[in-house]
């Protein structure tokens, strides 16, 4: 991939644009053994070595980090009022995102990206990716509640949602369960318990596709994805793909 240096220096957290631009002009960076004080060149992150003070730097085009969401915090790049999930990651590059989102109140597992097409996979529907959740309740539920929840219920007009997973952790009280869905509404699964006449006192994602909530990190706390977790990642993006391929083609033979 071709990129200006100025950007490449950026994106590996040798500074900001401004900082870098600074180090360029004072000589201090090399492409390919030979100084270079010009930020707008481009170079080929495969094949041109850069050194900064001497030492490599290496390109790294995509970052993961699993993050334990606190509450309180809204899941957004920015907000000119309020504190964001970016700003418990401390990290110069300006093109991480939050892949999907959590509630105010919600807590729990969220993915921090900037890999693009990645959460296009994760968040599409077609892609009927879990997403599972710890859920406390008001009151507790019934049998026939819980199956209208595990075949969908209506949550708006003309809306009623898919089927999903339930489990009760707290027989016979049924107040404490673990939901897992593959649809990502506004606010879902709070309106899921509301269209049975319950109320979410506190939500916790635990997993989103194959990545489990790292139970190691504390609210607020994040950490970059190990080779196990992007190889998981990886692989299930693959089987999802041949399932949405395999489906599309048995339709197209049906017709």
């Amino acid at each position: 991939m071709n990129i200006r240096l100025d950007k490449f220096l950026a994106d590996m957290s040798v500074g900001t644009r401004t900082e870098v631009k600074k180090i360029i002009k004072a000589g201090r960076i090399q492409v390919n053994n030979k100084v270079v004080r010009d930020s707008s060149i481009k170079i080929n992150t495969e094949n041109d070595q850069v050194l900064f003070d001497n030492t490599p730097v290496l390109y790294i085009e995509y970052e993961y980090y699993m993050l334990n969401k606190p509450a309180g915090i809204i899941t957004a790049v920015s907000d000119l009022k309020e504190s964001t999930v970016l700003n418990l990651i401390s990290s110069v590059r300006k093109d991480l995102f939050p892949v999907g989102r959590l509630d105010r109140d919600t807590v729990g597992l969220l993915l921090i990206t900037n890999n693009g097409e990645l959460a296009h996979r994760l968040l599409s529907p077609k892609k009927h990716v879990d997403k599972k959740y710890y859920v406390e309740l008001d009151a507790s539920l019934t049998q026939e509640m819980c199956q209208k929840l595990r075949e969908g219920v209506s949550i708006e007009k003309n809306v009623i949602t898919a089927p999903a997973k339930l489990e009760i952790l707290d027989a016979p009280d049924c107040k404490r369960v673990v939901l897992t869905i593959q649809e990502g509404r506004f606010h879902q699964v709070k309106r899921m318990f509301l269209a049975v006449e319950r109320k979410v006192v506190f939500l916790k994602r635990m997993e989103f596709g194959p990545l489990k909530l790292d139970e190691n990190l504390k609210y607020g706390e994040y950490r970059r994805l190990n080779e196990k977790e992007l190889k998981l990642l990886e692989e299930y993006i693959k089987d999802t793909d041949m399932e949405e391929l395999c489906t599309r083609e048995l339709c197209t033979r049906e017709l």
